[in-house]
Formats: structure tokens, C-alpha cells, sequence
């Protein structure tokens, strides 16, 4: 595929848009009551993510989440004890993880039993 004005002009517009739809963190920190990592995003809108279903801190201490990093860009989030980084964009969508890592959680999701889930499969 040959580089031509046109497509550098698409793929600068491309990586526009996350700019211009998602807001950027400007801080973020642990929440040891809630055990959830907090991030503060531009505009003042806050957005908590329960660490137990981020890959890399599903069994993090308040002490190893003391020092959380947001990336210059502000879409990026880093865990230096526990070299745990994770994309804003990505954790806004729902995706906590790998795509194996997602796989899993869902697997273990469909494997819970549950009144609710009995009565809907009887219902079915």
C-alpha cells in the first residue's frame, strides 16, 4: 500500500478523534473502601473501576496502588508497582484486559448459578 497525502491526512484525522470525543484523565488514585481505581477525567467527571476486574490488580493491596500515572497524552494509566497499564478509551468501553483475559471473565460468568439465571433458562 503506497503512502499518499490522502491517507496520512485520514489516519492524522483518525487519531483525532479520540481528542475530540473522550475526555483525558488528569488524576487518578485508589479508593481503598471501595477498592476501585478512581479517575478523574477533564471537566471534573469522576469514573471508578473496581480492581478486582482489572487485569494486573485483581488482588492489589491499597499499599502497591500509592502511586498511579497518567500518561502525557492523559489516556493512558499506569501502576508502576504492579507494572499495570491500562488504556482510558479502552477501560470507558468495558475492556478491562486482554481479549483472553475478557474471555475468562465471561466464561466465569456464564458458569454462575443464580435463581435469576434458573428461572431465565426455564423461561427459554
Amino acid at each position: 500500500m503506497a503512502v499518499t497525502k490522502s491517507r496520512i491526512t485520514a489516519a492524522r484525522t483518525s487519531a483525532q478523534r479520540p481528542v475530540a470525543i473522550i475526555p483525558k484523565a488528569i488524576a487518578a488514585r485508589y479508593d481503598a473502601a471501595s477498592k476501585a481505581l478512581v479517575v478523574q477525567l477533564e471537566g471534573g467527571v469522576y469514573v471508578g473501576f473496581p480492581t478486582t476486574a482489572l487485569q494486573g490488580l485483581e488482588n492489589a493491596k491499597a499499599q502497591t496502588m500509592r502511586r498511579i500515572e497518567i500518561s502525557p497524552s492523559g489516556y493512558g494509566i499506569h501502576v508502576p508497582a504492579l507494572d499495570a497499564d491500562f488504556y482510558l478509551p479502552a477501560l470507558l468501553d468495558g475492556i478491562f484486559g486482554t481479549r483472553e483475559f475478557m474471555a475468562e471473565r465471561g466464561r466465569r460468568g456464564g458458569r454462575a448459578v443464580s435463581s435469576a439465571k434458573k428461572t431465565a433458562a426455564q423461561a427459554n
